[in-house]
């Protein structure tokens, strides 16, 4: 059975390579699209001051890396004053690539939206703060928080879906296909305006992606996260067994 999948090729590939010892499946990583900063034109649109926060959000390494670049790209030189609030430790670390990371202050949460405004507590409401988006996920559930929390923020977008040239993948030359976010079905539409489904089967890894695809009335064969498909190569072992 050939597989493709809407993810670059991982680092740490052992999980797929159960699956070509126990079904002899044929796996195939093509990203549908790429995660890239703003420029600083695109950024301008949004009316914001970059010298007016004293502490920024970050919920991922992209966010970080554009921040950084715009940043740089509009001649704002970070005060060493500067707060970083980090969703995790792993993403927080990721700042040593920037700053130095002993030298400043930076704080994290285990994940979620309420450990990151815990972190936050009383000690630093006085701050401005500016949560670094993607501009597609939803921040809803952190400025919610925020909002109650009663602390000063803005939301900003700084990275953005690219969708990627699939045109010389033959989708139908596959059994089935992996997508994970709902800009795999926006890069799919782009580049096969007429697609149809057909005999492919579709396996949804995100809630997102799940429901969007059934929205336009796609068949989805495996979905997950749940208990029984904690991650994608699970995902297909899942389907490969039925």
């Amino acid at each position: 059975m050939k597989i493709l999948i809407s993810q670059p090729i991982p680092a740490n590939q052992a999980r797929y390579s159960a699956l070509l010892e126990k079904f002899g499946a044929k796996l195939t990583f093509h990203p549908f699209y790429l995660i890239e900063p703003l420029t600083s034109k695109e950024f301008r649109t949004q009316r914001i001051n970059l010298p007016d926060y004293t502490a920024i959000v970050f919920s991922s390494r992209h966010a970080i890396d554009a921040y950084f670049k715009i940043c740089e790209e509009m001649r704002f030189k970070v005060p060493e004053t500067m707060k970083y609030f980090c969703s995790t430790e792993i993403i927080a670390m990721y700042l040593q690539k920037h700053i130095v990371y002993r030298k400043r202050k930076i704080f994290f949460g285990d994940g979620t939206p309420a450990s990151l405004v815990a972190q936050i507590g009383p000690k630093h409401k006085g701050e401005k703060f500016l949560i670094a988006t993607s501009g597609n996920s939803s921040p809803e559930t952190m400025t919610k928080l925020f909002d109650a929390a009663g602390l000063d923020y803005k939301v900003g977008r700084f990275i953005k879906p690219v969708s990627q040239n699939l045109h010389d993948v033959d989708i139908h030359d596959f059994d089935v296909v992996v997508f994970y976010n709902i800009n795999d079905l926006k890069s799919l539409h782009e580049n096969f305006p007429d697609f149809q489904q057909g005999e492919l089967k579709f396996i949804a890894y995100g809630n997102g992606i799940a429901n969007a695809l059934e929205a336009e009335g796609y068949t989805v064969a495996v979905k997950g996260p749940n208990t029984e498909v904690t991650s994608a190569a699970k995902a297909i072992e899942v389907l490969l067994s039925q």
